[in-house]
């Protein structure tokens, strides 16, 4: 793997700082940009509804997924409603849950049978992959979003429930697995094995990808070594 723009699994760039989401919108390799409320709170952005029609200005010719806010269900399909109308190319994301625990998934089927394009969050079990599955609506697209990163942060392996998340999805013909929660470049290379239809990675492990992938790992380690003498000459260390 000499680049990535020969991966088999879609590259989704994961950020909210508009300086990020342009360039990378702009890279070949990027199919598609998804964000949260954590990673705007992490950005500084305010203004929710402002910042996102400023992205959609430019974003208009891949996928983008904007999340509602809300722990009220009713007041989740408003929201729901008006994220989805503001461009064709807009995922509305729906968590699995609310922050109390109650389940989206009458919602998810409401709103996927309205013909609302849902990318469904936060989710972590097999359980909820098979809910998600039975509520979506096979004529509309869709994107399951398991947090296989966070999985991993358990000790578990999330690679054989992403595998086993893909073929309870096979009655969906228009829902995409998306491996969510990457940390590291090499969880590119996992969403692609278990056959995750896309990876939605980081902006910086994004960078670091762009920057290191099929470096030879002699270079690399003489790299590290520069970089220990760099930054100790920097400091002024003596013996």
């Amino acid at each position: 793997m000499k680049s990535l723009n020969d991966l088999k699994v879609q590259l989704y760039a994961d950020g909210a700082d508009k300086a990020g989401i342009l360039d990378l919108y702009a890279k070949p390799y990027i199919k598609g940009l998804t964000t949260n409320p954590s990673l705007m709170k992490k950005a500084g952005i305010k203004d929710y509804e402002a910042f996102a029609k400023d992205i959609l200005q430019s974003v208009t010719a891949k996928p983008i997924s904007l999340e509602v806010f809300t722990d009220d269900l009713v007041d989740m399909k408003r929201q729901a409603l008006k994220i989805s109308s503001w461009g064709q190319n807009v995922y509305t994301k729906i968590p699995i849950t609310n922050s109390k625990g109650d389940s989206c998934l009458p919602l998810i089927r409401e709103l996927s049978l309205q013909g609302v394009k849902l990318n469904v969050t936060a989710i972590l079990t097999l359980q909820q992959v098979a809910g998600v599955a039975a509520a979506l609506n096979p004529a509309v697209p869709s994107v399951v979003s398991v947090f296989a990163g966070r999985i991993a942060d358990t000790g578990v392996d999330p690679m054989p429930l992403m595998r086993a998340s893909g073929a309870l999805l096979g009655g969906q013909p228009k829902a995409e697995l998306l491996w969510a929660s990457t940390r590291e470049v090499l969880n590119i290379f996992h969403a692609e094995e278990s056959g995750c239809a896309i990876v939605t990675v980081p902006h910086d492990i994004l960078a670091k990808a762009a920057k290191l992938l099929g470096m030879d790992l002699a270079a690399l380690s003489l790299d590290t070594v520069k970089m220990f003498a760099k930054d100790a000459a920097d400091c002024g260390y003596t013996l």
